[in-house]
């Protein structure tokens, strides 16, 4: 069998049409998908119903044919499984049980424990392996732990990350012990989605950028660099994407310091940029502005292409640079294809 394009991509090899999949393709922007999400009952009951879940992961590869469909979960059943509670609040977002002191902390189960809880997701990957068409990449994913770090110290998400940069510089000592044990336990997660079926994995750190100087190197490069060390120990030739978003000067050498695959960009970077910093060590993926997502056009087309010239010379998965939002259009998504397949 040819082999996927994502794999070839994710081995090193420029392909003259990249291949595409989208960050929250499966999401609120469709109307299948929200249709699912009501049968559910609420987000969470999504997450843990593996036949909807598998369901929704499949739904936009009916519609777009993308070349990967990533797994519907979220980063925040991970520190559900080790003991935290975890509810969403309509309109707000997930809420989460604080860690304050070593007394909550010690409250919270191992690594091992994990998987009772996550049972569910990996049967979901065990469907998707079954049911995606032979030429789709199927990709899991975790978040990272500093990013899951942020919410699990707040209790919720917030703009600066404050609390963790206030555990970080005033209680270390607890820190880093949540640190450890969410990239023990992310190895653990993500070394049953493999098992299960997935045949990539993408490191989830939305707020790696908050990181500065030696706090980046500690807390985003080392778990990063631990977790896809493992995964490969275990795992031989299991690729692995990292994204630390808004990493900017962060991004480069991100491939060498942790052994990850491919570099997810942002779009606060220019693809020149990152061709020239990042794509030299291997293979990126981005970065589409999602805003494009909703407002369509020409500028769409105009800059799918840019970005699709601009990482031309190198291996490269075509994405957007964070999320599609629940604004777009479904339309533009099919543009945004078909303008990066044209003339293939």
């Amino acid at each position: 069998m040819t082999e996927k394009t994502i794999l070839k991509a994710l081995k090193g090899e420029t392909q003259k049409v990249p291949p595409i999949w989208m960050m929250r393709q499966a999401g609120r922007y469709l109307p299948e998908y929200r249709a699912t999400r009501a049968e559910a009952g609420d987000f969470l009951s999504l997450c843990y119903n593996s036949d909807l879940a598998a369901e929704v992961t499949l739904q936009p590869i009916r519609r777009y044919g993308f070349d990967a469909a990533i797994l519907f979960a979220d980063i925040l059943l991970l520190p559900q499984a080790l003991g935290s509670d975890l509810w969403f609040v309509t309109g707000e977002g997930p809420r989460l049980s604080t860690i304050d002191t070593d007394a909550d902390f010690n409250a919270l189960k191992g690594k091992d424990d994990i998987h009772e809880t996550l049972a569910p997701i990996y049967e979901t990957v065990r469907i998707l392996s079954r049911e995606l068409p032979k030429e789709t990449t199927l990709i899991g994913f975790a978040g990272a732990p500093w990013t899951v770090a942020t919410y699990m110290l707040a209790g919720r998400g917030t703009k600066d990350q404050g609390p963790a940069h206030a555990m970080r510089e005033n209680n270390n000592a607890l820190f880093e012990k949540v640190i450890n044990l969410l990239t023990e336990g992310t190895i653990e997660y993500l070394d049953e989605q493999i098992k299960a079926g997935a045949e990539v994995v993408k490191i989830f750190d939305s707020w790696a950028g908050s990181l500065k100087g030696e706090a980046f190197e500690k807390y985003a490069v080392e778990p990063a660099r631990k977790i896809t060390a493992a995964l490969k120990d275990r795992h031989p030739g299991i690729p692995v994407i990292g994204f630390p978003r808004e990493a900017g000067d962060g991004y480069i050498g991100f491939h060498k310091k942790t052994g990850v695959d491919c570099v997810a960009l942002d779009n606060s970077v220019t693809p020149e940029w990152g061709a020239a910093n990042v794509q030299v060590d291997g293979c990126v993926q981005g970065n589409l502005a999602s805003s494009h997502m909703v407002t369509g056009g020409q500028a769409l087309i105009d800059e799918v292409r840019h970005v699709r010239d601009a990482f031309s010379k190198g291996p490269h998965i075509f994405n957007l640079g964070h999320g599609i939002t629940p604004d777009a259009d479904p339309d533009n998504v099919s543009l945004m294809i078909e303008t990066l397949r044209e003339n293939a």
